[in-house]
């Protein structure tokens, strides 16, 4: 049986690049609340944006189509969904064709070749990628406390003074 999540907040915007913003947003509002440190936040809303962009890019072609969103609050961590319900795609063809990243490659051939895939799985702890009647991104990031922890002082340490 699978643990169920403390909480879900569930978005559904316009598969519009003006609205991945919003979905950026979200993102690091919830994360900013469960505690997630400034880098942790970043690294969320740029996987997220890739996830909505690429739903808005290729899944329904310029067309109209609406991205779902949600994010299921855990005690340790945040799980996120980005759905949308267009053109499904190959995971491992786009993987295969995107390779080992050479600086001689122009940025938009990148983007083309599944740069937004790799900075997702690089960010992320654990990204799955389902393509059936659209796709499903799921990723998950784990809350990190103990590193910030285990690298601050404590304040009965630090004496500006001495």
């Amino acid at each position: 049986m699978s643990e169920k999540p403390l909480d879900l907040v569930y978005l559904t915007i316009p598969a519009k690049p003006d609205y991945v913003g919003i979905a950026r947003l979200a993102v690091s509002g919830i994360a900013n609340r469960m505690g997630f440190s400034y880098d942790d936040i970043e690294d969320l809303k740029l996987a997220v944006s890739e996830a909505c962009t690429n739903a808005v890019d290729h899944a329904y072609c310029g067309g109209e189509g609406e991205i779902e969103v949600s994010c299921n609050i855990f005690s340790n961590r945040l799980k996120i969904e980005v759905i949308d319900r267009g053109t499904s795609f190959d995971v491992q063809e786009v993987e295969k064709r995107t390779g080992p990243i050479r600086m001689e490659r122009s940025m938009n051939s990148l983007r083309e070749r599944g740069l937004g895939l790799y900075l997702m799985k690089t960010l992320m702890d654990e990204v799955e990628i389902k393509g059936d009647n659209g796709v499903i991104v799921t990723m998950t990031k784990f809350i990190r406390k103990d590193v910030v922890e285990s690298h601050v002082e404590s304040s009965t340490s630090f004496h500006p003074n001495r």
